[in-house]
Parts: C-alpha cells; sequence; structure tokens
C-alpha cells in the first residue's frame, strides 16, 4: 500500500475518470498507484458511482481535516489510564483494542488499535512514556522493512518451492516455520516454532547457536509434538541447521529450507518473532530468561486474540485443528 495518506486533487479527478470509464476499483487504484481499498471507500464516502465528484470529495475532505478534533483518549481520563497500564504491561494496541470491546478487563470501550498508536506517538491522552512500551520501541512509526536471511550453506536440501501446496493453505497443523532469536552480542539464543494453520508458538532454550546445540534442542523439542501432528519444517538457510538431515530423520518430518535472502517465504515465524520481542527486547541477555519464565511467554503469545485467526487464540484453534474427527 502507498505510503501517501491524503488523496489528492489529481487523484480524486482520476478516480472520477475510471467512474465515469466504468472501470473497477482495481483498475482505477492500479492507475493511480493507491490500495484498492483506499479507492473503494474513497467513493463510498462519496455519494457512490453514482454522485462522486473530485471537487467536492476534495471539498469534504478539506473540511474533515480542518476540524478541531478531540481525541477519544483525550477525552476519558479512565479509559487512557487503562490503555497506558495495558501498554505498560506489554500489550499490544490491536491487543488492547480487542479485550475492550470485549470487557476482558472490567472496563468495555470501542477503540481502534490506531487510535491508540497515535496516542502513544502523538502525545494525545496517554503519557509519552507509554511510546516506550510499544514492543518495537521505535520513536515513530515507520514502513516494514525487510530482513536478510543468512547465507550460510547447508550443504543438499529441499528448497521451500518443494514444500507440499498444502502448507499453504493453512488447514491442517504440523507445518510448521523456525528460526532462531539472538541476544545481546549474538551470545545467547532461543528457537522460535509456528505452526502455520493455529500460529501456536514452541519457545526452547538452545545453549548457543552451534548446530550441534541446536540440534539437540530442536529434536528435544519436536519429540514433545506427537508424530502425527509434525509433518514439515521451513527454515532459513542459517548454518544452525546443518544438522538438518539428521533432524529430519530422526523425527520423522521433511525439512524444507527458504532461499536466500527470501524471510517473506516464513511469513507466520518472521511475524511471530516480532510478536515474541515484545517480552525479549533486542539486546537482551538470553541466558538470563529462565525456563520457566520462557514457558510464562509462549502460553501469553498463545493465548492472545490474533486477528489473522478471526480474534481466536492460537492454542484454541490448534487444539481445535489436532483434535481427532469423530
Amino acid at each position: 500500500m502507498s505510503a501517501r495518506v491524503v488523496l489528492s486533487l489529481d487523484e480524486r479527478e482520476q478516480i472520477m475518470i475510471g467512474i465515469a470509464r466504468n472501470d473497477s476499483g482495481r483498475v482505477i487504484a492500479a492507475a493511480i498507484g493507491r490500495d484498492p481499498s483506499v479507492v473503494n471507500r474513497e467513493i463510498a464516502r462519496n455519494g457512490g458511482r453514482t454522485k462522486y465528484s473530485a471537487i467536492q470529495a476534495q471539498r469534504r475532505a478539506d473540511r474533515m481535516r480542518s476540524r478541531p478534533k478531540t481525541s477519544k483518549l483525550e477525552s476519558d481520563p479512565v479509559l487512557a489510564a487503562h490503555v497506558a497500564q495495558r501498554l505498560r504491561a506489554k500489550d499490544s494496541p490491536m491487543t488492547i483494542s480487542i479485550e475492550l470491546a470485549r470487557g476482558v478487563h472490567g472496563i468495555t470501550a470501542s477503540i481502534s488499535h490506531e487510535t491508540i498508536y497515535l496516542a502513544a506517538y502523538a502525545r494525545r491522552g496517554v503519557d509519552v512514556q507509554t511510546r516506550h512500551c510499544l514492543h518495537l520501541r521505535r520513536r515513530r512509526r515507520k514502513p516494514r522493512q525487510q530482513k536478510s536471511c543468512s547465507t550460510h550453506s547447508l550443504g543438499s536440501f529441499q528448497p521451500i518451492s518443494k514444500r507440499p501446496a498444502i502448507a499453504l493453505q493453512r488447514i491442517e497443523v504440523g507445518h510448521f516455520e523456525g528460526d532462531l532469536i539472538t541476544g545481546a552480542y549474538n551470545r545467547s539464543a532461543k528457537i522460535t516454532m509456528f505452526d502455520r494453520a493455529s500460529r501456536r508458538l514452541w519457545l526452547r532454550t538452545t545453549a548457543s547457536k552451534s548446530a550441534d546445540d541446536v540440534y539437540t534442542a530442536l529434536v528435544e523439542l519436536l519429540d514433545s509434538i506427537p508424530v502425527a501432528l509434525r509433518r514439515t519444517l521451513s527454515w532459513d538457510q542459517g548454518s544452525e541447521l546443518a544438522r538438518h538431515l539428521e533432524i529430519s530423520e530422526l523425527c520423522n518430518i521433511d525439512i524444507y529450507i527458504c532461499d536466500k535472502n527470501a524471510p517473506w517465504q516464513r511469513p507466520t515465524n518472521e511475524n511471530g518473532n516480532a510478536i515474541v520481542r515484545r517480552w525479549v527486547g533486542n539486546g537482551t541477555d538470553l541466558n538470563q530468561i529462565s525456563d520457566e519464565h520462557l514457558t510464562w511467554i509462549e502460553h501469553r503469545i498463545n493465548t492472545i486474540p490474533r486477528r489473522s485467526l478471526n480474534w481466536d487464540t492460537a492454542l484454541d484453534v490448534y487444539d481445535r485443528l489436532s483434535a481427532p474427527t469423530p
């Protein structure tokens, strides 16, 4: 999606021309370099295709931007205090929004996650210090940037292009994506493994990033999962998985390696690791995290309502999909 937010008058005129040609919203969006949802919302909020006017739409947008507005958190100190408390407890704005809608903590309110982000970054309704409680701890919101995978050689391996198509469909459990998160100065590491269908997380300590230590920890992790519920494992080209052929044979699981510099081929793990970092910040000495606390973090993440799961939890979805059919 484009980084721009506000449509220009020229773009609105192009939308009007596209409507006159009876182009679809997707075709119009491609012509002006916008996401189709932006174009469709613009048309809907300005009378629909039969009444859309670029000039009127621009005047309406200017008028709406010029209105003095008080944010929901600025006008409700009790709600603002609750949001600040949940941010300090490491909950994400999206989690806070959903739990408020459900009245999980005794307060029920309708507030979007974007409003909470705005409050944290623009100091509107909550203390500026709450910005530092956001899991990425940025001074301002930034576009997502791609990270590079390791380029170490693993010898002969199955490329991720050979992974069964059913793994992409997210309809059965047992198709995993794994990785290491590292601590300060790369002197400590933890294994993270996510199930693609349910987003369920497993966390394990490894003594180091060496192939032998990762082999030991990963075999122990996979052995804790029933054989029938472990089907495939996708990993990057990190040298820590040099013993992947042994792991595959011992644990009866097919292992696939992603392409070089292609972290998007393991999106569940990449996105999941960002959630793990809420509790395990960059620069942390991971050796200081006890196994008991690691288990607590794993359970907390597995019981957070997830948008990708229609606001269900990963643990509930995993249990439901792994239950034997009658």
